[in-house]
This record gives structure tokens, sequence and C-alpha cells, in this order.
């Protein structure tokens, strides 16, 4: 186990890993030579979702966090789909946000606001104590070969992603030049502006999520839950929520705390591409419901709560949406289910 003190830094940050980084953000400049069409739109919308959902999904609720199971080709579907973000590879990103929990916005955190905000939104990527995939917090992936290979040609993927939108926009502009779209319109559109967008929307969690947002639950670190984000990230800005229950799949728990990505993997457990989804168990929201905070938007840190029952949480105990139990028939794939991270039958009230 890694020792809990983050060993002092150098002063120097790496450039190499920011090379790719800054060019595509100046890439953002070439749209107004490509201009826009609708079809330029909507290709840039349909690239953020679903890479947005290979983030929230399979890098951070399932790779981090184990929270359902499924077969060894989803998880690799899975990982491809996170990988397509050119947020690195599925290992690098787990074992960071794995740290992140072990150590919230303490020495040890790769990326807490303590530390400056800039810092958590995108300068931790160039710390070169970040550079490398600690395989000591991952064993349960890094058995995986076909993980590792994409971990170490991170870059493969999102190149990949990036010839195809090219490809796509030359095809459609031959066949229906109606369209008035090209082949480099596509590729900025559908991979370098979602790209970007991405990038910010995905470090807005670790930035603003632990600056702005509405604390439900006192848990010991700053995390909040954040409208805005959750709307740009899927789910993903309820994240005190997710602080208090890092096991669950479901982080909108409470009444008009919309989580499209634990709606799209229910929609998977239907299809049974996914397994033993984890949500909170009632009788542990219903513990964690005592330490109900004032909900008051908070925009500086919170101090440590007394851990005793306040007269606001019991006079007014937390309203949730019904989180009921998902009965999945037997997958026709059993044998290549992959073996289930610590079983548990129900998560248990813990913090990140």
């Amino acid at each position: 186990m890694p020792s809990s003190s983050r060993p002092t830094r150098n002063g120097s940050g790496s450039l190499r890993p920011g090379i790719p980084f800054v060019l595509i953000h100046l890439a953002v400049i070439a749209v107004i030579a490509v201009g826009v069409s609708p079809l330029a739109l909507g290709v840039a919308f349909v690239s953020y979702l679903a890479r947005m959902f290979g983030i929230t999904a399979f890098y951070h609720r399932y790779f981090s966090h184990r929270s359902f199971r499924c077969s060894r080709s989803v998880q690799f579907c899975g990982a491809v789909l996170g990988a397509a973000a050119a947020q690195r590879g599925p290992l690098w990103w787990a074992a960071h946000h794995r740290q992140h929990h072990r150590m919230t916005d303490r020495p040890g955190d790769p990326h807490s606001p303590r530390e400056g905000f800039l810092h958590a939104h995108v300068l931790w990527l160039f710390d070169p104590m970040n550079q490398q995939t600690k395989l000591e917090l991952v064993p349960d992936l890094a058995r995986y070969p076909e993980l590792r290979i994409l971990d170490r040609f991170h870059h493969l993927v999102p190149t990949l992603v990036a010839l195809f939108f090219f490809g796509l926009g030359t095809g459609l502009g031959a066949a229906w030049p109606s369209l008035h779209t090209s082949s480099w319109q596509l590729l900025v559109w559908g991979f370098v502006i979602s790209t970007v967008l991405l990038y910010h929307c995905t470090f807005a969690v670790n930035s603003i999520c632990h600056r702005f947002g509405r604390r439900r639950f006192a848990t010991r670190d700053d995390s909040g839950n954040n409208r805005l984000i959750a709307v740009l990230t899927l789910g993903e800005g309820w994240h005190n929520n997710h602080h208090r229950f890092p096991r669950s799949a479901h982080q909108g728990i409470g009444r008009h705390e919309w989580d499209l990505t634990w709606i799209a993997l229910r929609l998977l457990a239907m299809l049974r591409l996914v397994q033993d989804l984890q949500a909170v168990p009632e009788r542990a929201l219903a513990l964690a419901s005592l330490e109900l905070t004032s909900g008051e938007p908070r925009t500086e840190r919170s101090p440590r709560r007394d851990p005793r029952p306040s007269k606001q949480a019991t006079e007014h105990p937390i309203q949730t949406t019904p989180l009921p139990r998902f009965p999945v028939p037997a997958n026709p794939l059993g044998p290549l289910l992959l073996p289930q991270a610590p079983a548990v039958s129900e998560l248990p009230v813990e913090e990140g």
C-alpha cells in the first residue's frame, strides 16, 4: 500500500504530456475555416455523449469502483469507449481515481483544489508524480493484457476516432453535397471540439465539485453536489453523494437528481450486458441521512461536522427515489463473466 503522505514536489512539471493537450486546444481555432453545419453539430453531440458515457460508466463506475459486473468482451468495449475520450488508458485513470478516494482533499490526493483551483482542474495532469500508472492500485485490472495494451498505447484509440470522423466527412460530403459538410469539418466538430468539451467537463468534477455545491452528507472532504456539472457529465456532478457511497453505481440518489449514466446502465442490465448493479441500500441511506447538512451552497471548505444526529436531520429526513433491485435473467455469457470485486450484499456506509 502506498504511503499516505505525498512526496515533496520537485517544483517542475512535465511538458511532454502537455503537447497533445495544447495542440488539440489550438486546433479548435480551425472552426473558423471549416464552418458549421447541422450535421456537424449533431455529430459533435453524439460523439460527446458516447465518449462521456465511456468515462462515467466504465472508467469511473466500473474500472475505478467496480460498481457492476460484465463479461470480458463488454469490459474491453467499455475500455475502448473510455479511451476514445483521450483521457489516457483505463489503468492510469482508475489508479489515480482510487488514489483520490483514499486521500481526498488531503496530502496524497492527486487533484485537490486545496492545492489550487487550476491545479485540481488541469495542472495536476502535468505533475511528474502523476505520469506513471500506479499498477499496485489496480491489480484487479492489470491482470488483463488487453487493458495493459490500451493503457500503454493510449493515443491509439483517439487517433483512430479522429481518422474515422475525417473519413466520415469525406464520404458524406462526396455522396450528399447538400449536407454542406467535409472531412475537416467533421474532424474538427466530431473530434476536436467534442474532446475539448469532454476534458473540461470531466475536470470540472475534480475542481468545481470540490469548491462549489450543496453538501447532503457530512463527509471528511470538500465534495459537493452540483446540478450543472451533473447535467454536463451524465450524473457525475452528484459528487457529495458519490463520496459518501463510492461503490454505488447510482449517484443521483435524491429526488430530481437525474443520473443519465445510471439510467443507461439499467438499460444495459435489461439487455444482459451488465450485472449486479450496486445501489445504496435503504438501510445504509437512512443511517447516512442522519448526517444531513444544511444544504446551503458551499463556497469554502466545510469544517468537520458533529457526527451526532442534528435536529434538522431528524425533523427533515432526506427524500429519495426508490432504489429497487433489478433482477436480471441468467446471462447466456455467464462463463465469460469476470469475477466480481470484493463481494458485498449491501454497500457499506463509507466515506470516499
